[in-house]
């Protein structure tokens, strides 16, 4: 499998844009998945549901299975949080994984920058930026591509990973 991040500031629209170029690349015939990482707790459970009263009542992990999609729930339970090669390995066989944040993982990225948001640029600290998805033209000296022309990001991702 091939992997390729996205990393930028909260708000810059990152993930807006990785579900704007996930079309483009599996129209080219591609499977996709996607790794995101959250910086905080989140929960996909429901209080009072019967999976939820199973992680309640100590379970490590919960499958549920439907006709329609299944999804493993894993309990970290004080343990360490897994790294994105563990991660990987989770994953069934594709094309591409897209991974958004992991900024410190030294994987190939582009970084998803907004200069109207004041904030500054992360390539320069970040050797694992390739590219620069932009909403305004930078003087830098890497490859900028338009933030809002998903084909065209989609594309250098894939010339990028050998794909195409």
């Amino acid at each position: 499998m091939k992997v390729f991040g996205f990393a930028g500031w909260s708000g810059s629209g990152k993930t807006t844009l990785i579900e704007k170029i996930i079309p483009e690349i599996t129209a080219q015939g591609f499977r996709v998945s996607v790794i995101k990482h959250a910086h905080h707790g989140f929960d996909i459970d429901k209080p009072g549901k019967d999976s939820w009263r199973h992680r309640e009542a100590g379970a490590s992990e919960i499958l549920l299975v439907s006709d329609e999609r299944w999804v493993l729930m894993h309990e970290l339970r004080g343990e360490t949080e897994p790294d994105l090669g563990a991660q990987l390995q989770r994953l069934s066989p594709c094309d591409i994984v897209l991974v958004e944040g992991f900024k410190a993982v030294p994987i190939p990225k582009i970084e998803v920058y907004r200069p109207a948001h004041g904030r500054p640029l992360q390539y320069p600290d970040n050797p694992s930026v390739v590219a620069i998805a932009t909403d305004a033209a930078l003087d830098v000296p890497m490859t900028c591509l338009n933030l809002n022309d998903a084909a065209a990001v989609a594309d250098f991702i894939l010339h990028h990973q050998g794909l195409l």
